[in-house]
């Protein structure tokens, strides 16, 4: 196990009717005017929004409103919400919505007190401060992104076709209202996609370089059990508070460090190489009409099967904790299977399962399916080297010629 360094300060308020105490949670937090972002419709159409001024209003508490965040957070509106918090003298950012409204209310709070253009800080031309720095509030109506308790944000900008993440401890939500019954309405592709969001979130630090780390690994490996045993039962019953509560706090823990912790390089670093999300971030910025979850269920299964050899023993360990699948279990299935062949089949077996399970929710197999072709792999790689390098990678280093594999397998 390696050092690790772990704080997470969000007030958590989760049950049926949270979304009723926003307002008097903030107030009692000493807020006193929230900016409220939030997206294109569903939290207007459901009530949600209206449930959510209505508290604001009750305690007291000033608000503003941005609305039209949009899956693939644009810089746009968080350059307008920048605007917005300044003028109308805010001291917290509320998101009403998902990742991407959550994502947003962060990159307005860093930008605040920033002079130049908040683009800058996602770009690394200029460092994030603490000094004038909004807090940020959230109420989740999407689990997914894991956005509200993690120290990330990723913005995209469709100028430069470019998505960049920013990762800060300064990120992390001072208060989380989490009522799984927002979540009814989720079309059951928008679910899906958010689980599998929830896994690759899980296993991009569980296939990291770092090798077994008993207590974190099996918090990962249970976490999954969980999705694969509630996942198909919001699809068949989206009303079914258990599963849904379940996926919602799973989605929580999938994405605030503790299913890495241990597994990172340095003490304050995130465990894992996030190759997958690498690759998928290119396909949403070029396509924004890829779902970020739908993404990822076509090149993760891609690049484990590029690079299982770097690491046999995590795949193998994940098949066991999670599946249930053994090497001597095949070597009986076929009796002159070497030892080296009944491991590879193992692994296969395994990520043939994840695989399976992605696309049994209904999300897709290939990037045909997501309307990418291979006239396409060329610029996905240009804004790939553009955001990240000649290289990529952390269990197994990745070069664009191995990436461009990656992506010419998920054809």
């Amino acid at each position: 196990m390696n050092d690790f360094t772990y704080q997470v300060p969000t007030k958590f308020v989760f049950g049926r009717g949270a979304v009723d105490e926003t307002g008097s949670e903030l107030a009692e937090l000493g807020y006193e005017c929230a900016l409220v972002v939030y997206g294109r419709g569903s939290v207007v159409r459901t009530g949600t929004l209206d449930r959510v001024l209505t508290s604001l209003d009750k305690a007291g508490v000033r608000h503003a409103q941005l609305g039209g965040a949009r899956p693939n957070p644009e810089v746009g509106l968080v350059r307008d919400g920048v605007a917005a918090a300044r003028a109308d003298g805010c001291d917290v950012v509320l998101a009403v919505g998902g990742g991407s409204a959550i994502d947003t209310a962060k990159a307005i709070a860093l930008g605040v007190p920033y002079g130049g253009d908040v683009w800058d800080l996602y770009m690394k031309k200029a460092q994030v401060v603490a000094e004038g720095k909004l807090p940020v509030a959230c109420v989740l109506t999407i689990p997914a992104a894991g956005s509200e308790a993690s120290a990330s944000s990723v913005i995209q900008n469709d100028e430069v076709a470019l998505k960049r993440g920013l990762s800060t401890e300064l990120n992390r939500p001072q208060l989380a209202v989490m009522d799984p019954e927002l979540t009814f309405t989720l079309p059951p592709y928008q679910t899906a996609a958010g689980v599998t969001d929830m896994c690759a979130h899980i296993m991009e630090r569980y296939f990291g370089s770092t090798g077994p780390v008993p207590v974190t690994d099996q918090i990962a490996c249970g976490l999954v059990r969980s999705l694969i045993e509630c996942a198909p039962r919001v699809i068949e019953d989206p009303e079914d508070y258990d599963a849904r509560a379940n996926i919602m706090w799973a989605g929580t823990q999938a994405h605030n460090d503790i299913a890495g912790l241990g597994r990172g390089a340095k003490p304050n670093s995130r465990a894992g190489g996030w190759e997958s999300h690498a690759l998928d971030h290119e396909l949403s910025a070029h396509f924004p009409q890829v779902t970020h979850g739908a993404g990822l269920a076509v090149v993760m299964p891609a690049w484990m099967r590029y690079v299982w050899r770097s690491a046999p023993e995590r795949w193998l360990s994940f098949g066991r904790d999670v599946f249930g699948i053994e090497p001597v279990d095949v070597v009986e299935d076929c009796i002159d299977a070497t030892p080296e062949e009944a491991i590879e089949d193992a692994v296969l077996a395994t990520i043939d399962e994840i695989q399976a399970f992605f696309c049994s929710l209904g999300m897709p197999r290939t990037l045909g399916e997501l309307g990418v072709g291979a006239g396409d792999i060329d610029a996905l790689l240009e804004t790939l080297r553009q955001n990240k390098g000649a290289e990529i990678g952390e269990l197994q280093r990745l070069t664009m010629d191995d990436c461009r594999r990656i992506y010419e397998s998920c054809l």
